[in-house]
């Protein structure tokens, strides 16, 4: 059976906010959320992006059976594979065995901020392998010593430790970067209902849960979801290249191309539960056995209520 649950968006939202919405989320019965780990936003107007790990441990304390996980978070650049084994530790003690640990190559945008120079997605893969494996390294309890292509741990140790260790859930949005998810990863995390990104998972070795991320705005009619949408997340309506603009001025100036045609095309939008269901079957159909709804800007209480009361019953 389909597990259902809803994006927190950093971006578009402070933590006591995405705090209320995964309450929120817990009281309409989803069976997890996921949390964006960002330095910055996308665009300006978006407004905020929160320590994600300060946000997790406030969620910890509002809930008590919502399962909850990064998506993603980038263990390479801007925060050292140490520290985040550290920090998700942690994080699966707060929240009593029902924390995932999603990671991903990450963008330009929020991982060039220490000046570190952006490598090519080959290169990325290489680091997101080897900080996978100092993690789990980590995760064992010794004391680590680690000197590899792209990491040195000297003599760490991490002592609060979880019962049972969080699994990782690897993004990869491509057919290389799908293989390598099934090679290094427990499950899988995707943003498009591509079956032959489920089948290089798999291809891979992957054999954990797969989660696919949809893009909605519901809104009381398809004109508004598309303003709401084109307003609060034009780069949803992106072709490519988001991974290498460096700013939120760049991605300002990138999306000024972006039409509200084009965010009808990337967005399910409106009040009609048809389209929502016609695409969530798509991830079904295509091997996604978890599926998460991302609203875009505002109406997020009512959008809650909306997907599981009109959605999620059509797959039960």
């Amino acid at each position: 059976m389909t597990e259902f649950g809803i994006n927190l968006a950093s971006e578009t939202h402070g933590p006591e906010e995405l705090t209320e919405y995964a309450r929120r989320a817990e009281d309409a019965s989803f069976d997890f959320a996921v949390v964006s780990d960002h330095y910055h936003p996308w665009i300006r107007k978006q407004g905020n992006s929160p320590f994600v790990w300060g946000t997790i441990g406030a969620i910890s304390e509002r809930t008590e059976e919502l399962e909850l996980g990064t998506a993603v978070t980038c263990p390479t650049m801007r925060v050292h594979p140490a520290i985040v084994a550290q920090a998700a530790a942690t994080a699966q003690v707060q929240m009593d065995g029902r924390f995932f640990l999603g990671v991903g190559t990450g963008e330009r945008l929020n991982e060039h901020i220490l000046g570190d120079r952006w490598p090519p997605h080959s290169v990325r893969l290489e680091m997101l392998e080897e900080a996978v494996g100092v993690i789990r390294d980590l995760w064992s309890g010794e004391m680590v010593t680690h000197h590899g292509d792209h990491y040195t741990v000297e003599n760490a140790q991490v002592f609060t430790l979880p019962d049972e260790r969080p699994p990782i859930h690897v993004s990869g949005l491509g057919p290389k970067a799908a293989k390598a998810a099934g090679r290094i990863g427990d499950g899988y995390v995707a943003t498009s209902p591509k079956e032959e990104l489920v089948n290089r998972f798999e291809e891979g070795g992957g054999a954990g849960p797969k989660y696919g991320g949809m893009m909605v705005s519901y809104a009381e009619s398809d004109e508004e979801g598309v303003t709401n949408a084109h307003e609060w997340w034009p780069n949803a309506g992106l072709k490519g290249g988001g991974q290498e603009l460096p700013t939120p001025k760049h991605f300002e100036d990138t999306v000024q191309n972006v039409t509200e045609d084009d965010i009808a095309e990337a967005v399910v939008t409106g009040p009609d539960p048809q389209p929502y269901i016609d695409k969530v079957q798509k991830y079904v159909d295509a091997g996604f056995d978890h599926v998460y709804f991302q609203q875009t800007g505002p109406n997020q209480e009512a959008a809650i209520e909306f997907f599981q009361e009109e959605v999620v019953p059509e797959f039960s």
